[in-house]
C-alpha cells in the first residue's frame, strides 16, 4: 500500500517544520516532505533510493546558497551560475552544516589535536600558566621583575640601609678602566670592590683583578611611596647597568641577586608563548624533524627484530653475517667482565641493556659506531650504502618524541605535564588529567575559560567514541567514520544554536556498544536548539530518533519516494504488505538468516607475536577457505592487526609489498595455499575526477568499441578513443571532459558550475550524433546499472562486465559516475565487483581482505553482499573482514575478537571461534550484542 502523509506540506507551519515541496534532484519522484525543526530526523531507506540527494542534493545545496547569497558581491557573482537545488520550493531552511563521509585530509601537519581545536586552547594554557622547569636541578625558572626586587626591599625593617647595585661587564676590547670612564660619563660616582664603597676616580688607576660592582643607590628603607618610587627607579637602572642582573646588600646582612633573564643552572630558556608551542611555526618546530614528527633514520626494530632471540642467538640482525660477526665477537667474549646476558632473550632485557647494545664501552664497540663505520664507508663502497638502506626508515623523530615541538618546549609544565606528554596520550588520560587537575588561585583564574573549553571538547570526543585516540594521531590516518565523529566534536564543541546539521552515517566503524555514547552527543546537540538530520542504516539510531523518513521503495529508478515517515512506534504499528524495506526488517518480517551449518577449518595461517600500536604481542590464527571475521570495539586494534600486520606480512611472502610491515615475529601456517591477496577497502577507486565505475570493471572498452562500430562512426572514421573523455578527439576541450568548470573562490570552497562549452555532456556536438539504440554516448553513461542491464540485453560481453555491479547492490550507480561521488562503501563494493568479475585466475588460492564493507548498506543490500560474498569462498577462495554490523558477525564462520577496550586497554585476543562458542562467554561487548541479535 502506498504511504500517505499525514496532512500535506502546504498546510504546514514554516516556524516548526522545514517544507520541501517537489523534490526532483537526481531520482527524487516529486518528494514533498515535512522535517519537524529543533528535532532529531533519521532519513533512510536502500543505497541509491535517494535519502542523500534529499538530504544533501537538495536540503544541505539550499542551506548553502542561501548563504552564500547573503555574502560579499565577490562570491555573488557568480550566483547566477551556481544551480538550485531542483525543487518546487523550501520554506524554514537554517544555516545549514554538513558533516559527511570525506577521506580525512592528506595534510601531514594535520592532527586530531589541531583539527578538533584542542591543542589551539592547549598551546594558550601552556603559554599563559606553565611552569618552565631546569631539566639539570628540576627548579622552577623564574624571571624577577622589578616589583619582585621592591617587594623585598619593603619587607625589610624601616631605617634598614641597603645597597643597590649592577655587576660591571667588559665589552668587546676595552678594559675595567674604559668601562670605569663611561660610568663617570653617565653620571655614576661609586663603585663597590670586595664589599668596600669607593669613589671611581680613585680607583681608575689602580690594578683591578676582582668584580666590580657600580653602586646604583643607597637607600634607608622607609614604607612610604617617595621610597618605593626611588627603590623602583634604582631597581630599574640597575637591571639595565647590570646587563639583567641587580643585587640588594643589605648593610652588616646578607646580599641577594636578583636576574630580570629568564635563566637557572647557567642555562638561558625560552619564555612561554603560543609560538614556543606551535609546530607549524619555524620558532616552535623541532630542529630535527622540521615540525613532520618523523625522521629517516635507523629503524631500532630493523636493527633488533625478533625480541625473543638473545644476543648469542644472533637477535642483532646487521651482525649475523661471517665479516660482520667480528663486531660481535668483542661482546660475546666480554660479556660477562660487565654482567651482560647475553644468553637472556632481547625482551627479557633492561632498558640500560638496550641502551649498552647501543653505545657500547670500553670491551666493544656499540651498534651506533657501527652505523657510524658503515656511514663513513658507504661514500665509495655500495655494499655499505645498500646495507645501510636495510635498516633506515621513518622513525619518531628522537629529540622530539614524534610530539613535532622542539625540544625546551618539553620543559614547560602544568602539574608535572608537559604538552608533549599530554599530546602523546589517549584522550581518555588526557580528560582524566585535566579533571583531576588542581591548581593556585592566581593560575586558576588565568586559565579558567581555557580549561572550560578543553574539558568540554575532551569529553564530546569520548562521548563519540574517540577516547582512545591520541592529539598527535595523523587526522590522514583517520578512518572516514573516525574523522567524520571529530567533525562532530569540533561542531558540539563550537556550541551553534539554531543550525541544521546534516549528518551522513556517523556510526561508521563504531561497535554497537559505542553507538549509544554517539546517539546522546546527537541528541546534546539537538537539545542546543539545533534540527539534526542524520541519513542512518543503523537500527539503534533510528529507534533513537523523533521522527524517521524512509526513501525508496528500491534503489535508482525504482526510488525516489517518500515510502514511509513516522515515529519508532508508527513502524511498529505498520502492516505486513508495507512496500517499505526498512519497516519490514524492523518489524522482522523480512531478516537475514543465520547459517545454520559453519564451514568446516582445515588450515590456518598464523601471526605470531604482533605487537604493533596497541597489540599487545599476541599469536592469532587466521582461517583459509572459510568468513573469518574480525571483530571489536572501536580501536581494539582490529585494523592495526589485519591492515598493518596480517596483509602485509603475506604481501612480503608473496613478493607483493615493499612498504613497512607492522611489527611480529613469524608468519606460520598455510602461506602456501594462497598466491595472491587482495585488500578491497574505502579508499577511491580512482583520484581522476573522470574515473567511473564503468571504467574501474573495464566494461566502458565494450561501450567504445561499440560505439564505434556504428554506422556514422565508420563514415567519419571514429576510433573508440574518440569515445573516451580521457584523451583529446572525442571530448569536450572546454572542460577537457570533466563537464564542469571549477572557479576558484578566496577564502571559500570552490564553486563548481556546468561546462558551457558541453553543457555537461562532456563531448563535442559532432560524438553525440552518434547513437546506438537512439541513445548517444552521454546519455549511455547517465544510464544506471540497472537501466544498462537491460539496455545492453544483447551485448553479452559487455553483460558479463556490468553484473557483479548488479549483483554487490550497486545497481544504481550510474555508469559514468564520477569515481569521487562515491561513498566510501560503494567504492569498496565496486572493487569487489572488479573481483567478482575476473572469475579469478588463481581460483581458491586468493585471500581477500574487506574493511568494513557494509558501510553505508541497507539491511537489503547487507543480504546481497553477503550472496556476493559467500560466492568468493564458494570457489575456495578465503576472505577475511573487519566488521561492527551483527548481521555479517552471525553469518561468519569463524570470529576473531579483540579488546577488551580501545587504545592501551585493547589489543588482547578475547575470543577465537565460531559464533555458536561465542554467545556461551560473558563479559564480552560483541557476545552481549550478538546474543541479542541471533535470539
Amino acid at each position: 500500500m502506498p504511504f500517505k502523509p499525514k496532512q500535506p506540506v502546504e498546510n504546514l507551519n514554516p516556524k516548526e517544520y522545514i517544507v520541501i515541496k517537489g523534490a526532483r534532484m537526481n531520482n527524487l519522484k516529486n518528494v514533498d516532505v515535512g522535517i519537524p525543526r529543533n528535532k532529531m530526523v533519521v532519513i533512510t531507506g536502500l543505497s541509491g533510493s535517494g535519502k542523500s540527494s534529499l538530504a544533501f542534493d537538495t536540503l544541505f545545496a539550499e542551506g548553502q546558497r542561501m548563504y552564500v547569497e547573503s555574502l560579499s558581491s565577490y562570491a555573488r557573482q557568480f550566483l547566477g551560475r551556481m544551480e538550485k537545488p531542483d525543487v518546487d520550493y523550501i520554506k524554514g531552511v537554517s544555516p545549514a552544516i554538513a558533516i559527511e563521509q570525506k577521506a580525512a585530509t592528506k595534510n601531514p601537519r594535520s592532527t586530531v589535536g589541531t583539527t578538533t581545536e584542542i591543542y589551539d586552547y592547549l598551546k594558550l594554557l601552556f603559554a599563559r600558566i606553565g611552569k618552565t622547569l631546569s631539566p639539570i636541578s628540576g627548579e622552577v625558572i623564574k624571571k624577577d621583575t622589578v616589583t619582585d626586587v621592591v617587594n623585598w626591599v619593603l619587607k625589610q625593617a624601616e631605617d634598614t640601609r641597603i645597597l643597590i647595585k649592577a655587576p660591571i661587564s667588559i665589552k668587546g676590547s676595552r678594559g675595567i678602566q674604559r668601562e670605569l670612564e663611561l660610568l663617570i660619563q653617565k653620571g655614576f660616582t661609586r663603585v663597590v670592590i670586595e664589599n668596600e664603597i669607593k669613589e671611581i676616580e680613585d680607583v681608575l688607576t689602580q690594578e683591578i683583578t676582582t668584580d666590580v660592582f657600580v653602586l646604583v643607590d643607597r637607600v634607608v628603607v622607609k614604607h612610604d611611596d617617595d621610597t618605593q618610587f626611588r627603590i623602583s627607579d634604582s631597581v630599574q637602572t640597575a637591571f639595565f647597568e647590570g646587563e639583567g642582573s641587580c643585587m640588594i646588600t643589605v648593610l652588616n646582612g646578607e646580599s641577594i641577586t636578583f636576574s630580570d633573564k629568564f635563566e637557572l643552572d647557567g642555562i638561558l630558556f625560552e619564555e612561554p608563548s603560543v609560538n614556543l608551542f606551535t609546530f607549524n611555526n619555524p620558532y616552535g618546530a623541532c630542529k630535527t624533524c622540521e615540525g613532520m614528527g618523523k625522521v629517516l633514520g635507523l629503524d631500532h626494530d630493523l636493527v633488533l627484530p625478533d625480541k625473543n632471540l638473545s644476543v648469542f642467538e644472533g637477535a642483532i640482525a646487521p651482525w649475523r653475517t661471517e665479516k660482520m660477526s667480528d663486531w660481535l665477537a668483542p661482546l660475546i667474549k666480554n660479556g660477562i667482565r660487565f654482567d651482560f646476558p647475553i644468553h637472556r632473550s632481547l625482551k627479557d632485557l633492561d632498558q640500560e641493556h638496550i641502551d649498552l647494545l647501543w653505545k657500547g664501552n670500553k670491551y666493544f664497540q656499540g651498534l651506533t659506531a657501527f652505523f657510524e663505520e658503515l656511514e663513513s664507508q658507504s661514500a665509495y663502497k655500495i655494499q655499505y650504502r645498500v646495507l645501510l638502506s636495510k635498516y633506515r626508515g621513518r622513525t619518531a623523530c628522537p629529540d622530539c618524541r614524534g610530539s613535532r615541538l622542539r625540544k625546551d618546549a618539553a620543559y614547560v609544565k602544568i602539574n608535572g605535564k608537559s604538552i608533549t606528554d599530554l599530546v602523546l596520550m589517549p584522550i581518555n588520560e588526557v580528560a582524566a588529567f585535566f579533571n583531576e587537575l588542581t591548581l593556585n588561585i592566581h593560575d586558576e583564574g588565568v586559565g579558567k575559560r581555557l580549561l572550560v573549553e578543553i574539558k568540554n571538547r575532551l569529553e564530546y570526543m569520548q562521548r563519540v567514541g574517540l577516547g582512545y585516540l591520541t592529539l598527535n594521531r595523523l587526522t590522514s590516518s583517520l578512518s572516514g567514520g573516525e574523522y567524520q565523529r571529530i567533525k562532530l566534536a569540533t561542531s558540539l564543541g563550537s556550541a551553534l544554536v539554531g543550525s541544521m546539521y546534516i549528518l551522513d552515517e556517523p556510526s561508521i566503524g563504531l561497535h554497537p556498544r559505542d553507538t549509544q555514547r554517539l546517539i546522546s552527543v546527537l541528541k546534546s546537540l539537538r537539545d542546543m536548539g539545533n534540527t539534526v538530520i542524520v541519513v542512518e542504516h543503523e537500527e539503534e539510531v533510528m529507534r533513537a530518533a523523533d521522527e524517521i523518513i524512509d526513501i525508496g521503495p528500491n534503489a535508482g529508478i525504482g526510488g525516489g519516494n517518500l515510502i514511509f515517515q513516522g515515529t519508532w512506534a508508527d513502524i511498529q504499528a505498520q502492516k505486513d504488505d508495507s512496500e517499505s524495506h526498512t519497516v519490514r526488517f524492523l518489524t522482522g518480517k523480512d531478516k537475514i538468516e543465520t547459517p545454520t551449518v559453519r564451514r568446516k577449518i582445515t588450515d590456518f595461517i598464523e601471526v605470531v607475536g604482533a605487537s604493533e600500536n596497541n597489540l599487545k604481542d599476541i599469536n592469532v590464527k587466521f582461517p583459509l577457505g572459510v568468513l573469518c571475521v574480525v571483530t571489536g570495539v572501536s580501536g581494539s586494534g582490529k585494523s592495526t592487526l589485519v591492515r598493518k600486520v596480517l596483509y602485509p606480512a603475506i604481501a612480503r611472502s608473496l613478493g607483493e609489498y615493499g612498504d613497512d610491515t607492522g611489527k611480529y615475529r613469524a608468519l606460520t601456517g598455510g602461506t602456501d595455499r594462497i598466491t595472491q591477496v587482495e585488500i578491497i577497502d574505502q579508499n577511491p577507486i580512482g583520484k581522476s575526477s573522470r574515473s567511473n565505475p564503468v571504467t574501474y570493471v573495464k566494461a566502458y572498452d565494450y561501450i567504445r568499441q561499440l560505439m564505434s562500430e556504428q554506422p556514422i562512426s565508420k563514415n567519419r572514421d571514429y576510433k573508440p578513443a574518440f569515445f573516451s573523455f580521457n584523451v583529446e578527439g572525442g571530448r569536450c576541450e572546454i572542460c577537457n571532459g570533466e563537464g564542469e568548470q571549477v572557479v576558484e573562490m578566496q577564502f571559500m570552497a570552490d564553486i563548481r558550475l556546468k561546462c558551457e562549452g558541453c553543457g555537461g555532456k562532456r563531448f563535442k556536438q559532432e560524438i553525440l550524433d552518434v547513437k546506438y539504440n537512439d541513445k548517444h554516448i552521454s546519455e549511455i553513461l547517465d544510464l544506471t546499472i540497472d537501466e544498462a542491464m537491460e539496455f545492453f540485453k544483447k551485448e553479452n560481453r559487455l553483460l558479463e562486465r556490468l553484473r557483479p555491479l548488479q549483483d554487490v547492490g550497486l545497481g544504481y550507480v550510474g555508469l559514468g559516475q564520477s569515481s569521487n561521488t562515491l561513498s566510501g562503501g560503494e567504492a569498496q563494493r565496486v572493487k569487489l565487483a572488479s573481483f567478482l568479475m575476473k572469475g579469478n585466475n588463481d581460483k581458491g588460492k586468493t585471500l581477500f581482505v574487506f574493511d568494513e564493507p557494509t558501510t553505508g548498506l541497507h539491511f537489503h543490500d547487507i543480504k546481497k553482499l553477503l550472496k556476493a560474498i559467500n560466492a568468493l569462498i564458494e570457489q575456495g577462495d578465503s576472505v577475511i573482514i573487519i566488521e561492527h554490523n551483527m548481521e555479517v558477525i552471525k553469518s561468519a564462520d569463524y570470529i576473531i575478537d579483540l579488546g577488551p577496550e580501545g587504545g592501551d586497554k585493547g589489543g588482547f585476543v578475547c575470543f577465537e571461534g565460531t559464533p555458536e562458542e561465542m554467545l556461551k562467554i560473558k563479559d564480552n561487548f560483541t557476545a552481549d550484542f550478538l546474543k541479542e541479535n541471533m535470539k
